[in-house]
């Protein structure tokens, strides 16, 4: 962290017994989740659910965050479909993967990209994992009402 940053949120959590058989709890109480492996048969969400959630969550956040930067006004029903992958190497090594499937209706298919490529660079989630994980983002048109 630099000398001129200042910490703005700071989240804590207690987990134990992995993904396999787990519980998750933020020492604030709003998180507090079962944890299980896909395809184990236990009730609970994988540790891929938490990330993708809160990986497009932010970038949601970054979306409009830069609409407001270049004077566009963005509706509220922005929508993101994320999917993250757990993957296994022929090494047998484990990596993650994502898509994300963004959709902004009430603007430009130009200026919705703009928005999206912005927000990717500057979202604090795509920071961390840039160069780390397989990142696809595309854009979709809004579902017709």
């Amino acid at each position: 962290m630099s000398d001129n940053s200042k910490i703005v949120h700071t989240a804590r959590t207690y987990t134990r017994g992995g993904r396999e058989h787990g519980v998750a709890r933020s020492a604030d109480g709003y998180l507090d989740v079962r944890l299980a492996a896909p395809h184990s048969g236990n009730i609970g969400t994988s540790p891929e659910h938490l990330f993708a959630a809160a990986w497009s969550a932010c970038l949601q956040h970054a979306i409009k965050s830069a609409a407001r930067r270049t004077n566009v006004n963005v509706p509220t029903e922005i929508a993101i479909d994320a999917e993250m992958r757990l993957n296994v190497s022929e090494a047998g090594g484990y990596f993650l993967s994502a898509d994300f499937n963004v959709s902004i209706p009430g603007i430009g298919r130009e200026q919705a990209q703009v928005l999206v490529d912005e927000a990717h660079a500057t979202c604090p989630y795509s920071k961390a994992t840039r160069e780390n994980i397989d990142v696809q983002i595309k854009l979709r048109e809004p579902p017709s009402r």
